[in-house]
């Protein structure tokens, strides 16, 4: 039995199907990038720079589809996003005073409020809604590995399908 070294790579995939609705903001779908943006897009951009804040060694390769590109490169869908959180944060904020005597829910709507509300700043201010370039920065500076992938999983090349 030999003892062949070999190696692991661990690849964060990021994507999502293609979801744009112009003539209406009520398509449940679109929310789905909301929610992807607010708890995987923007937290992996924050980690990534505290991770480089503080002197940490780290290497990631991290694909991003055509699909997302194309959804996060979307002026529409990048105003209707600050639009969710503006709405996220009002109801926050309602929930904080109408909670104001249980204080178990009332922290939950506090961390909401507050967690929304970077969110928006984070997007709009830091990144000026584009969290396109936040990625290419990790890039550029060589801890972030960008691949992408065929914009579908259904057709790639070498797949069978019957």
């Amino acid at each position: 039995m030999s003892s062949t070294k070999g190696y692991v790579s661990f690849v964060l995939h990021a994507h999502l199907p293609f979801i744009h609705h112009p003539e209406s903001e009520d398509y449940l779908e679109e929310q789905w990038l909301y929610e992807a943006i607010s708890e995987t897009y923007i937290p992996l951009l924050t980690n990534f720079e505290m991770l480089v804040n503080e002197g940490v060694d780290f290497r990631i390769t991290m694909s991003l589809t055509p699909p997302l590109l194309c959804m996060l490169d979307n002026k529409l869908l990048q105003q209707r996003y600050i639009k969710y959180l503006e709405q996220h944060i009002e109801l926050a904020k309602k929930e904080i005073e109408r909670t104001v005597y249980d204080e178990r829910v009332n922290n939950l709507a506090k961390y909401y409020y507050d967690r929304y509300s970077n969110d928006l700043r984070i997007f709009r201010d830091k990144y000026a809604c584009n969290l396109i370039n936040g990625f290419k920065y990790f890039q550029d500076i060589g801890v972030l590995e960008i691949i992408t992938c065929g914009a579908t999983h259904r057709i790639l090349p070498y797949s069978i399908y019957y």
